[in-house]
């Protein structure tokens, strides 16, 4: 028995020079200044519009704060710290230095921890914890462009109330048409997305420092005592409707770690720190300012108030492309995010199509996109204005900002070796901070904060049930298993005759030992067709809980080879979770440069896969059987596993159907 560990970039050079591809290699490519710009349409749209109705909630809301003086200071000085904390200091400076293989986002943290839930008492707790943020994050996706473009449609309210009776209908037309041209992909439009967003910041920083000028007092709301005074004067119910209104200023904060693989840490922190941080400040002191000169707030909309009234139309069609810039980015990580999860082997699989040839990192989910387009059109329709739909906002985003403090705080003792003092001292403030605005947040449970509770908590439940049900198929398929390797050698050694075909069976687990059990398949061959195959190659394909297979991608293992009889070989394949798993294309170059000794002409190679036939055990009960139906159910949905690792484009292909029982 021999071994062969093919390098990384062999199969994948090779096979793309084969396919006539140019590939082009993971990570953030281009300049300083043009990554930043691009960061600026995508990282930051969503925080970008969030003056369109953050401030708005604090007076206008349900906390209903009086407009004095001391009031405005200190409302102001809440939303300038807790943009300074949560974004420039936790996110902008912390968070987004925990990448994994230069990728961010949930998922990204689940691998970094991932290795260390056997040894750690709580890991395992927490890795279920960035699952369940995962799902709030498909629930958030949901409201975020409903919020943003309602918004920004409101801005022709505020011009003339003739058009208040058609702001529902054209933000529906405008969610309508954004979606509908998603299986474009977002590559041809991305051009735009960063220059949009700049002349953005540059409008709303002016509107902000002429207000600034004509009311300089705000800037004492640089103070931070001023906004813990004011926290402290209101009554313990008020103070947490304050809270939650003041989640909208830092919601979209969480983008700079889920867009990190796009962009990389530096464009994001020159982005945030050059542009976005000093325009958000100016608007909110700029708000705060034209609150302090008693000017009249025109239909609770003080962002509108602000502008001159000539400049109302053009801020208004400014305001709803900025809108739908952000909503384009938030809907694109969807797709990013559900990938991902794809990937790790936490969701089923859906039809996933790449709209660019060059980047896979562009692509479309047909499920995901209508599923998020009739969630936001039913919430407009439902809520019907952006300031009840804020009720809705923020208490998903703030589960998922604690999550990731939580695990901040494990990656950092795990990762990046602090000492527990240290930090306790950096990651307890921050987690106290978010576990406030958590707190805060669920008083809007009931007036909509369940809509993203109940997404994101039916996509966790989806999610564990996947996870249970592939492990336990496993479990199933593995002890059907009656031969090991060698036995299956000898046999194949002693038939008679041999069928003349180069058979792959896919095998769930690696194959690296002749006293290894053989796949159940290998069984169901033999019982079926009375002879074995001339060549016989087990596939195994890893999926390790990493972005990107950078060494050791494919490991050839030689079980027996004669000349005559032909052989049996073990092929493990591995690929990252931001990675295509083409294993057609990979196994077809192998053969091709005698990576396994098979030969190259596809008529004789047949690809055998199984599909399992699930039956309870007798012994199960109701629960685990409520939860097998569910996993069935998912199976029915989801695509086969082989059609996503792309066997069957050119190669037979032949299911079996084995029977196993689950317990």
């Amino acid at each position: 028995m021999t071994e062969v560990q093919a390098p990384v970039g062999y199969a994948a050079a090779a096979g793309a020079a084969a396919l006539g591809e140019e590939r082009t290699k993971p990570g953030p490519r281009g300049g300083i200044a043009a990554l930043s710009i691009g960061a600026l349409g995508v990282v930051y749209g969503d925080i970008g519009t969030s003056p369109l109705y953050a401030v708005d909630q604090i007076f206008s809301g349900p906390a209903q704060v009086a407009p004095s003086a001391a009031n405005v200071l200190g409302a102001i000085s809440l939303a300038i710290w807790s943009i300074t904390l949560i974004v420039a200091v936790k996110y902008a400076l912390l968070v987004i230095s925990a990448e994994n293989e230069g990728e961010g986002g949930v998922f990204a943290l689940y691998s970094l921890l991932h290795p260390y839930k056997y040894k750690q008492r709580g890991a395992h707790l927490l890795l279920w914890g960035l699952m369940l943020g995962a799902g709030l994050l498909f629930g958030d996706g949901m409201i975020t462009p409903a919020i943003s473009v309602l918004s920004a449609v409101e801005g022709l309210d505020v011009a003339t109330p003739a058009f208040a009776p058609y702001v529902i209908p054209i933000t529906v037309g405008l969610l309508t048409g954004l979606f509908a041209i998603q299986f474009k992909g977002a590559s041809r439009i991305g051009i735009v997305f960063g220059p949009v967003l700049v002349v953005w910041f540059v409008v709303i920083a002016v509107l902000g420092l002429a207000q600034i000028v004509r009311q300089p007092q705000i800037l004492w709301a640089f103070d931070p005592w001023l906004g813990l005074a004011f926290l402290g004067h209101a009554g313990f119910h008020e103070a947490l409707l304050i809270l939650g209104a003041l989640m909208l200023v830092v919601t979209g904060g969480e983008a700079m770690y889920a867009d990190l693989g796009h962009f990389g840490a530096r464009p994001i922190r020159v982005s945030w720190f050059a542009v976005v941080f000093p325009a958000l400040l100016a608007n909110y002191l700029g708000q705060g300012a034209y609150l302090l000169s008693g000017a009249p707030v025109v239909n609770g909309a003080l962002f509108y108030s602000m502008a001159p009234t000539a400049a109302i139309y053009p801020l208004t069609l400014l305001a709803t492309v900025a809108t739908v810039v952000a909503s384009q980015a938030l809907i694109s990580g969807a797709f990013s995010l559900f990938s991902q999860a794809i990937g790790i082997g936490l969701l089923p699989r859906v039809a996933v199509q790449h709209t660019d040839r060059a980047h896979s990192g562009q692509i479309y989910i047909p499920f995901v996109n209508w599923a998020l387009f009739l969630g936001c059109v039913a919430l407009v329709v439902a809520f019907g204005s952006s300031s009840a739909l804020a009720a809705a906002y923020g208490l998903a985003v703030a589960g998922v900002m604690l999550i990731t403090s939580l695990a901040m705080f494990a990656v950092a003792r795990n990762c990046w070796r602090w000492s527990a003092p240290r930090a306790v001292l950096v990651w307890g403030p921050l987690t106290a901070v978010n576990a406030a605005f958590l707190v805060a947040n669920s008083l809007k449970f009931l007036e909509g904060g369940f809509v993203p509770l109940t997404v994101g908590g039916a996509v966790f439940l989806v999610m564990a049930t996947w996870r249970w049900g592939r492990k336990a198929t496993f479990a199933a398929y593995t002890a059907k298993s009656a031969m090991s390797i060698a036995q299956l050698i000898e046999v194949h050694r002693r038939a008679p005759y041999l069928l003349e075909r180069n058979a792959l069976l896919m095998s769930p687990y690696p194959l690296r030992r002749v006293d290894d059990r053989a796949p159940a398949l290998a069984t169901l061959l033999l019982e079926h067709g009375g002879a074995l195959p001339r060549n016989m190659i087990f596939v195994e394909v890893a999926h390790p809980k990493v972005p990107f297979i950078r060494d050791n991608r494919c490991r050839v293992t030689v079980f027996d080879r004669d000349e005559r009889r032909g052989g049996v070989i073990g092929v493990e394949l591995s690929f990252g979770f931001m990675e295509e798993p083409n294993v057609e294309r990979y196994l077809v170059d192998m053969a091709r440069h005698k990576e396994i000794d098979l030969s190259a002409q596809k008529n004789q190679w047949i690809v055998h896969v199984a599909h399992e036939n699930l039956l309870p055990d007798g012994r199960m009960g109701l629960l685990r059987r409520l939860r097998l139906r569910l996993f069935v159910f998912l199976r029915l949905v989801s695509r086969p596993s082989y059609y996503g690792y792309g066997l069957g484009d050119e190669v037979r292909l032949s299911a079996e159907i084995i029977p196993v029982r689950v317990r």
